[in-house]
């Protein structure tokens, strides 16, 4: 069930999506609020599962991690034996950024961050080593258009 927000949680939400690292003063005085009844909220929203953890966004290319690849999966089986299998596989991978289960076509999807073509290579390689897919088809972002971590909080309106 959805957390239910008023304006304020809206506002330290996006302000804490926005730059984490903020101190609870700067947070306060951009919500026109003050320091106590921002750090209940905050508090809240963490009981309430609304905030999951505080992270550091690091920038892939300044790492070396300059290939990003989408990898479509199917598969054939679809057994809860091979599902485990491919799921330990696939979060046990670092390169592995992201992975989501579909409807339709394609079974899963993985975005994975590498150095090089090489690299995915590696990774591909070790993936079917643990694990029997079907077709895998991996695509090359060739560049990133949009990037964001921060949830549109216009939509929790009610």
């Amino acid at each position: 069930m959805a957390a239910v927000l008023d304006e304020l949680d809206r506002r330290i939400l996006a302000e804490l999506q926005s730059d984490a690292s903020q101190s609870l003063d700067d947070i306060a005085q951009k919500v026109n609020s003050s320091k106590t009844p921002v750090w209940n909220r905050i508090r809240k929203l963490r009981k309430a599962g609304v905030i999951v953890r505080d992270t550091v966004l690091l920038d892939p290319e300044a790492l070396g991690l300059e290939a990003c690849f989408f990898v479509l999966v199917r598969t054939s089986a679809h057994e809860a034996d091979w599902q485990a299998r491919f799921l330990r596989a696939v979060r046990a991978r670092p390169e592995v950024l992201e992975a989501h289960r579909l409807a339709g076509d394609i079974d899963y999807i993985l975005k994975v961050r590498v150095t090089n073509a090489r690299a995915y290579d590696r990774f591909y390689q070790a993936l079917i080593s643990e694990v029997t897919i079907h077709n895998v088809t991996a695509l090359l972002s060739m560049e990133e258009i949009k990037f964001t971590t921060e949830l549109s909080l216009e939509q929790t309106k009610t």
